[in-house]
Formats: C-alpha cells, structure tokens, sequence
C-alpha cells in the first residue's frame, strides 16, 4: 500500500494505531457503529491498540452490558497465543477466571471475523477502566499520590495475580503500567451517556488520499482517537486486571528473547542469555515501587550500561559471577560511567526513607528487596512477598 505520504495529514494519523499495518495480514478496519458476531456486539469506542490488535469498546447486546473487544491481526489467527495461555490460566482455575480472587481479566467471548484484509480472532474481555500507568501519571502531573490503603491494595492484588500465573505453570512476560489495568464493574451496566462522561466521547477524523482517488478497500474510513477515561475517579474502588499475555510462555518453554520496555527490563537479560518465569518477579517489585512514588525506578535514555549503572546498588551490589561480564560492557562501551556500588544504605533505602509519601507504606520496602534481586534464584516467589507483606501490615 501507498505510505503515509499519500494521505492528508491528520493528527490522528500519527498518534494512534500504525496506519500502514491495515493492510492484508494486518488488522481489521472498524468504524463506529459497526457489529460483530451477527449483530451481538456493536462498536461504540476505541479502548486501545497494540502491535498485533485494536481494543473496542462494544456493548453486548445479548447480555446488555459493555464489554471490550480485542481484534487481532490477521496474521495471529492460525495461532492465537494468548488465547491458549487464558485458556490454560481458566482450566487451572477452575471457574473460568471469573472468581475475583485471581485478579486476571476475564475473557466472556471468541470468534472468528472475516474482513477485507484477513479472517480475524476476536476476544471478548470484560470491560475494564484506565491502565496503571495511565492512573499513576494523572497522580504525577498533579503532584499528587494514590492513597495508602489504595497503594497497599494493589500492591496485594498484583502479588495475589503473579502468583496465580506461576502456580499455573506459565511466566506472564510483560508485567507493566501498561498490562494492569482497573476494573470496570460499576460501568458495565452504565447508560452510554454515563460511560462516555467518564471515558470521553469518541473522536473521528476522515481518512482521505491527497489524489482524491478511493480508499483502498482494507482501510478505515475514519481514525478514532483511544478513550482518554477524562472523568476516571474510581481506583479506590475497583481491582487490578493483569492482561495482555501476548509475551507469556510456559515454565520450563521460555522463548528465545523478551519483547521488554528499556526502563522495565530485566537484570537477567542484560548479563545473561537465559531468563525465566522469575523476570515477573522483577518487574513486580518495579511496579510495586511505582505505586508509591508514581514512578519507574530506572529510566532508559537508549543504552543499557546507563540502565544496568542504576540497578547496581539499587538493592544490593552487583553478583560476582555477574562482574566480568559488566567489566566487558564498559569496556566495550567506552562510556566511563561512574558506578556507586555501595549499598549502605541503598538507593531504594534513600528513596524510602526520604520520598515517601506516607509511613503506612513502610511495609512495601522489605518486599520490593526481595523481588528485585539480581539472581533470579534469590527473589522471593509471589506468594512469599504477599505473606511478607501482609506479615508487615500485621505488625
């Protein structure tokens, strides 16, 4: 297909989904008003997108509720991966997932839908509110903080989530801001005037070529802008969903290489070539930090000697069997990054005992140590940080 060259700019354009991957192979056109699986579920919003996916606010108009509906692209049919692992994920349960206590989206509904640039799967999930990561930077740019017991809550919710992920065999791959989401029960049964106070009306801009000449028949009509969720008050109220599980994998099958975030990958990974389940456990304890200072611990400016410099000492000094593998990354790099590895106290120590938002949030810091080990076999199993935790609370 013709580049983006060809089309009158917009900003929508440029800011959502990539326009050039509606193409054979790639996802699906939507507009608003469209209906799927005969007519049960009708578009109303964009919830989101992903690499392999568009996510739809739809309401069902069998179970009259609203729920989200996941579009994958045409070239992740034959296989749909994360549908497997939710599958694995449900049998282990033993209710289908939809007993709160496991804190994973819940998954209502699939189907196959043919269109013009493929034959789609479509996941139906339960309706679910704004990102983590979306919630904590509104915190951020006001200044603000979640509150203690809320703060407290979730970090117990997504050790209660990882944990049930691990006892059922599989590594989730991706635990991020991103892929844990609030749920949205008071909304599922709300008017659409109510939902769209709360999450935005949809915004749409025509997509029209320079030449005046038609669109090619795989690609939207229009571009809609994703759900701002303006008007999301609610986090006090409602549970963490783990979702997303396109980088799961089984325990003891672990792919060859992570699709990881620069300020979210793991230790493992930059000073080895093999990694396991256990990379959930890092990535917990980041977020468990990240609900209380409504920040990621590291930062990524595009190397990965800055990146390793602030993990060292972070926690706990580099391990031995780890130092000439750095000695040759610095070598190599010819940065002279200057590395404190003291750890007396360490930065997370200096970090709790000088930033903290609120002495309620104490009990966190032993438990966020013992995820963020370097050695995968030295962190602390999910649920030995969610005893440790409610341990601490406790006392």
């Amino acid at each position: 297909m013709a580049d983006l060259s060809a089309y009158c700019p917009t900003n929508l354009l440029y800011t959502q989904e990539k326009f050039t991957r509606y193409q054979p192979g790639g996802y699906h056109p939507v507009s608003l008003g469209d209906t799927f699986k005969d007519g049960r579920y009708e578009v109303h919003h964009k919830l989101g997108w992903g690499g392999y996916s568009t996510v739809w606010l739809v309401y069902d108009l069998m179970q009259k509720q609203w729920v989200s509906l996941k579009i994958m692209t045409a070239d992740r049919t034959d296989h749909s991966h994360e549908l497997e692992i939710l599958q694995r994920l449900a049998r282990h349960s033993g209710d289908s997932l939809r007993g709160l206590s496991y804190y994973i989206v819940q998954l209502l509904d699939t189907f196959f839908h043919p269109g013009p640039n493929g034959v789609h799967q479509c996941l139906v999930f339960e309706l679910l509110g704004p990102s983590v990561i979306h919630v904590l930077k509104d915190y951020y740019d006001s200044g603000d903080v979640l509150e203690p017991e809320t703060i407290m809550r979730m970090s117990e919710q997504l050790l209660k989530g990882v944990g049930f992920i691990h006892r059922a065999g599989l590594g989730h791959g991706d635990i991020s801001g991103a892929n844990v989401a609030f749920s949205a029960s008071h909304l599922s049964k709300a008017s659409k005037e109510v939902l769209l106070e709360v999450i935005g009306a949809p915004e749409a801009e025509e997509v029209t070529r320079i030449d005046g000449e038609p669109l090619d028949q795989g690609l939207p009509k229009h571009l809609i802008k994703a759900a701002s969720w303006v008007d999301w008050i609610d986090e006090d109220e409602e549970d963490l969903r783990i979702l997303d599980f396109g980088e799961s994998f089984l325990q003891g099958k672990e792919p060859t290489k992570l699709a990881q975030p620069g300020h979210l990958r793991v230790p493992e990974t930059i000073f080895t070539e093999c990694f396991d389940y256990r990379v959930d456990l890092w990535r917990a304890g980041c977020m468990i930090y990240s609900f209380a200072f409504a920040a990621y611990p590291f930062s990524y400016w595009g190397s990965v000697e800055a990146l390793a410099a602030q993990m060292i000492g972070f926690v706990e000094k580099l391990p031995v069997e780890w130092q000439p593998q750095w000695q040759r990354m610095l070598s190599n790099s010819g940065s002279g990054l200057q590395v404190n590895e003291s750890c007396s106290p360490s930065r997370l120590d200096e970090r709790f005992n000088t930033k903290l938002p609120d002495p309620a949030l104490e009990p966190l810091r032993p438990v966020i140590k013992g995820l963020m080990r370097f050695l995968p076999s030295d962190r602390m199993e999910a649920s030995e940080a969610l005893d440790l935790l409610r341990s601490s609370v406790r006392s």
